[in-house]
């Protein structure tokens, strides 16, 4: 593991590098930024449709199960080749009909919530915030933490999302310290975080930051949405919890 984080740094560093960018800044969400805050966020929701619609399916053997199933039945009551090449051409159809339906849900849910009120949600708050990463003088990504002291002292890390053109660039990693260290300062026992994401390099980033994977959740319930038959078989998504025990942080955010 140390090794694929050294890998990952020589990359970033080639990259910052190469294109002459600047150290990473992240500082605290100002009203000025909202615009390119929520483009980033509904940018980073929509690469979720294609992750948990196609990348996503190999992680739930059920439903291939189920696929192949269906298919077969078909086939053996039609005799039809062609059925036998658009049903599974139709499953993937209907995965990314439902995946985008249940990600433009939340979308909706959160912009009805915290995102379409940051400075009040987030900023008003001693025990919540939300920071920007300032690169090149262009915010590039966000991060929320979200305190729950009645629920065992934890921070909820929440929101982070990346800029496609600014990943590799230690991005994230700034992002995921600021909120470790917000939750030192502020005395709380742990860091939490959850993620429906199948993209490696997403499970790479948390657990660099120090994270551990603490419980799955399968078949787990997007917020936003409303449960339905065919939404059951074609949109199933695994959840990642992941904790990390505040007294391991020193105070620059490292372990």
């Amino acid at each position: 593991m140390e090794q694929e984080a050294q890998r990952e740094d020589d990359e970033m560093c080639t990259d910052v590098s190469r294109r002459g960018l600047q150290a990473v800044a992240v500082r605290e969400f100002r009203p000025a930024d909202e615009p390119q805050v929520q483009l980033i966020f509904n940018e980073g929701l929509m690469e979720m449709i294609p992750d948990t619609a196609f990348r996503g399916l190999r992680h739930h053997p059920e439903s291939l199960l189920l696929y192949a199933a269906v298919t077969g039945l078909c086939f053996v009551i039609t005799r039809s080749w062609l059925v036998l090449a658009l049903l599974p051409a139709a499953a993937l159809c209907g995965r990314y009909f439902y995946s985008r339906r249940v990600i433009h849900g939340y979308l909706e849910q959160a912009m009805s919530a915290d995102m379409g009120d940051i400075q009040g949600f987030y900023m008003k708050s001693p025990d919540s915030c939300l920071w920007v990463a300032v690169l090149e003088n262009r915010v590039v990504g966000l991060v929320a933490a979200l305190g729950q002291r009645r629920s065992g002292a934890a921070v909820e890390l929440q929101r982070m999302s990346v800029d496609r053109s600014c990943r590799r660039c230690g991005v994230g990693v700034a992002l995921g310290r600021k909120v470790l260290e917000f939750a030192a300062a502020h005395k709380y026992s742990y860091v939490v975080l959850g993620t429906t994401a199948y993209t490696p390099a997403a499970h790479r980033l948390y657990l660099r930051l120090g994270f551990r994977c603490v419980g799955v959740t399968n078949g787990y319930t997007t917020p936003g949405t409303r449960r339905s038959l065919l939404q059951g078989v074609f949109y199933r998504v695994r959840y990642h919890h992941y904790s990390q025990e505040v007294k391991k942080i020193t105070s620059d955010g490292q372990h």
